[in-house]
């Protein structure tokens, strides 16, 4: 069992920046792939970004690329995305997932509770 909790979400303003934070507990966080996805009203959650267990590749939606650039710490059982030059569109819940997809979009079998992210124009 993997216990995932996000954090750094919040109100920007369009152009601007936000920093997202999962939290891992439980099994060896580096066993894992983990991802960010996204759920705006009423539309389908979306993959947003993957990194594989040691964080040597990375891969994105297109509506990622370019702006938003997702790591991990293994030694701090921690990941992150950095969004930059974020867009109103880019307003929605960001959840954290880890497993072993056997792609980049999934499934995984652990997920955060999610964390607001609004931008405004």
């Amino acid at each position: 069992q993997v216990q995932l909790v996000e954090s750094g979400g919040g109100l920007v303003q369009a152009g601007g920046s936000l920093r997202l934070s999962c939290a891992a507990s439980g099994r060896a966080f580096d066993s894992y792939a983990m991802g960010w996805f996204r759920q705006a009203p009423g539309k389908e959650r979306e993959f947003v970004a993957t990194i594989i267990r040691n964080g040597g590749a990375t891969y994105y939606a297109d509506s990622a690329k370019g702006r938003f650039t997702i790591s991990r710490d293994n030694t701090k059982n921690t990941m992150y995305l950095q969004m930059n030059s974020l867009k109103p569109e880019d307003t929605a819940v960001y959840y954290c997932a880890a497993g072993s997809p056997g792609r980049a979009q999934g499934p995984y079998d652990y997920w955060g509770q999610g964390t607001q992210v609004t931008v405004s124009s």
